[in-house]
């Protein structure tokens, strides 16, 4: 068989996906499922994820690539049992998109971001029906700390929040204590909970991402840790058998050389 031309065409990636789940194809990518691919797809997005937090165009490049060939890949999946085809899930989007720009498709007259971003929640709802629960439509499949911000975004547009960063920050106050004095391993679970949802409604308030927030300190801890391991290695030295203070002070010494 002849091999795929035009390999800048979607229509290609459509065309080898199918080939793939043939009858006569790869018997790995026949075999898979909508389920079996969920580990797969929140892999994709978290590369990407990690291509945008590097700021590398050419590995972000090849990561959506990845992520597309997911979304082909289920809709492969869900052509051949019927469910919808590539055609219902691009209609979808489309008419999303056009119902939540009615000040580009329609009439309505925007004066920023801001409140495009609010009319954008106000057709959401719309879209839910009236008896359906704000929170409802907001993954909890997510990862936790971005879905703690989440949701408390959601209810703020009805509301229900601080009037100022300063209320958060004096919760967070009162959340330490109550975790300080929680009297047994249970209840510090709960109260750390409290804590890690008062420290993603800070982050929510101040602009900042709490879940890229942590992947960055992620990596500034294994770039630093790592450099400690290579600098023992090359003065003959046993990491762990290292005072606490020793430690310490190659610590601040990958602080200075290992951003």
């Amino acid at each position: 068989m002849s091999l795929p031309e035009n390999l800048s065409q979607f229509a290609t990636l459509v065309g080898i996906i199918a080939r793939l789940r043939a009858p006569d194809g790869c018997p790995w990518d026949r075999k898979q499922t909508h389920s079996s691919l969920r580990e797969n797809l929140l892999e994709e997005c978290y590369e990407v994820l990690e291509a945008l937090d590097e700021g590398d165009s050419g590995k972000l490049c090849d990561e959506l690539g990845d992520l597309l060939m997911q979304v082909v890949l289920h809709t492969q999946i869900a052509t051949e049992a019927g469910e919808f085809e590539l055609g219902d899930v691009v209609r979808s989007i489309n008419a999303k998109l056009i119902h939540r720009h009615p000040h580009i498709f329609g009439t309505k007259k925007v004066k920023d971001a801001e409140e495009v971003a609010l009319n954008w929640e106000v057709l959401k709802a719309e879209e839910r029906g009236a008896d359906t629960p704000i929170l409802e439509s907001v993954p909890q499949q997510m990862p936790a700390l971005g879905y703690s911000q989440e949701i408390q975004r959601r209810v703020a547009q009805v509301g229900f929040d601080w009037e100022d960063v300063d209320g958060v920050i004096d919760k967070l106050v009162e959340e330490v204590g109550e975790f300080k004095q929680a009297p047994s391993q249970e209840e510090k679970a709960k109260e750390f909970g409290d804590l890690l949802f008062t420290l993603a409604n800070i982050a929510r308030r101040l602009g900042v991402d709490s879940e890229a927030a942590l992947r960055q300190a992620n990596r500034r801890f294994y770039r630093r840790f790592t450099y400690m391991e290579k600098v023992c290695r090359q003065r003959g030295v046993n990491l762990g058998e290292l005072s606490f203070e020793e430690q310490n002070a190659l610590w601040e010494e990958a602080k200075k050389k290992a951003e």
